[in-house]
């Protein structure tokens, strides 16, 4: 088998090359290509990769090019974590919403607009290589923001692509290890959009447990410190819900937040960016470094290889994934991606019925799905009225003159070339 990672140069590659060193011999793994466009970052990361093989008797090869046909030329699978334009312009998508009092974060509201409008086209360029040079190979997407670009390369892209994210992956662990079992014996009844998701049933070993568990995942510390969701609104939702959801649950709250910040996220991760880069320079270091775990996308290396495991070896075993609709969730569009339990086999994934969407939650997955329509049309046509359209439509954009405004500061930001 080969595999490729198309930017490879994210500082997460050491992770995935971890994992894939582990299920080698399940994969019947012989080459991975790494793939980026900036030069010095992918001999530093693809450095550490291969000194990482190495350290383990080089179970397969590691090769890395800036050639991306020669990157996905006859591989099975390919990995696509970009991130157009880097932490600059999501530093300055960001700045832009808060000035304008919206929400600025990469993978939800007007951030993960723009970050949607510079990265679907060049996912489309990618699928085009894939047609040509890897027919028949599974594309991979853990791009943020991960169901929109999912959506776009399945309705316009002619490959075969799953959407990964690693949240789904860490609630099961969460269970997991707050009832002492395996990551297997935990089943989620879970339904909704990439970072727009709820936990509606927890089956630990075949057993409902959802009122005892919701009562001690509340106790917990919320991840942003002061923003804890009302104790009572949490028991009338009678839900786990993912932890993006304080964006809509909390959006005064958030705000505030995020103003109060020295510096948006964007920044931050280029610090720690900059950091892990030094550090993986190290020609002694041949094992991920510690800190690379403060960088977000925790399990994202078990996720990833796990679902390639098992498309590989047919399990026929459940993931949570981003696919296409196909009447899983009935109150939204067939053909629109949803992130949803489905059964990973040699043809891809297949979505199980969830059924319908409780009316606490339906509306606004609508509204969100609504707004990806939207956003995947209007950068596959590059139509400014569809792209005003799409923003207008985010339930977090909140005024039609300041979405105007942010989108013309966007398309000349980045160069759209809306028309």
């Amino acid at each position: 088998m080969k595999i490729a990672v198309i930017g490879a140069g994210s500082t997460y590659t050491p992770e995935l090359g971890e994992g894939l060193i582990l299920e080698a011999q399940a994969l019947g793994l012989r080459e991975l290509y790494l793939h980026d466009i900036n030069a010095e970052r992918l001999k530093i990361v693809g450095g550490l990769v291969q000194r990482m093989v190495e350290a383990q008797g080089n179970p397969f090869v590691v090769k890395c090019t800036l050639d991306r046909v020669e990157a996905v030329a006859g591989a099975s699978f390919v990995l696509t974590q970009l991130r157009v334009g880097g932490q600059a312009a999501r530093a300055l998508d960001t700045k832009i919403c808060l000035e304008e009092g919206l929400i600025g974060q990469e993978t939800t509201g007007p951030v993960g607009f723009a970050k949607a409008m510079r990265t679907i086209p060049v996912l489309l360029e990618i699928c085009a290589d894939l047609q040509t040079h890897a027919p028949g190979a599974f594309l991979i997407n853990f791009t943020n923001p991960a169901g929109v670009v999912t959506e776009a390369v399945l309705k316009h892209g002619g490959v075969q692509a799953i959407g990964l994210c690693n949240i789904p992956f860490g609630l099961k662990n969460s269970v997991a290890q707050e009832c002492g079992v395996l990551a297997e014996e935990v089943d989620l009844d879970y339904v909704g959009l990439n970072h727009l998701s709820w936990v509606r049933r927890i089956f630990v070993a075949g057993r409902d447990r959802t009122g005892e568990l919701l009562v001690r995942i509340a106790a917990r510390p919320a991840n942003i410190p002061g923003l804890n969701i009302d104790p009572q609104f949490a028991e009338a939702l009678g839900m786990w819900p993912n932890s993006y959801l304080n964006y809509f649950y909390l959006q005064d709250e958030m705000i505030e937040h995020l103003q109060a910040q020295p510096r948006v996220r964007g920044e931050v991760v280029a610090e720690l960016e900059a950091r892990l880069l030094e550090e993986y320079k190290d020609p002694q270091l041949r094992t991920k470094p510690l800190e690379l775990s403060k960088r977000g996308g925790a399990h994202y290396s078990t996720a990833a290889v796990s679902l390639i495991r098992d498309i590989h070896l047919n399990a026929g075993r459940k993931h949570i994934v981003n696919v296409q609709n196909q009447g899983a969730l009935p109150d939204l569009p067939w053909d629109g991606v949803v992130e949803v339990p489905c059964v990973v086999d040699a043809q891809g994934a297949h979505p199980l019925t969830m059924g319908r969407l409780e009316p606490q939650i339906r509306g606004l997955i609508q509204h969100v799905k609504a707004y990806e329509e939207l956003t995947v049309a209007a950068a596959v046509t590059k139509d400014y009225h569809t792209a005003l359209l799409a923003l207008t439509s985010h339930p977090l954009t909140r005024s039609v003159n300041k979405a105007k405004r942010i989108l013309d500061r966007f398309n000349e930001a980045h160069q759209l070339q809306l028309h």
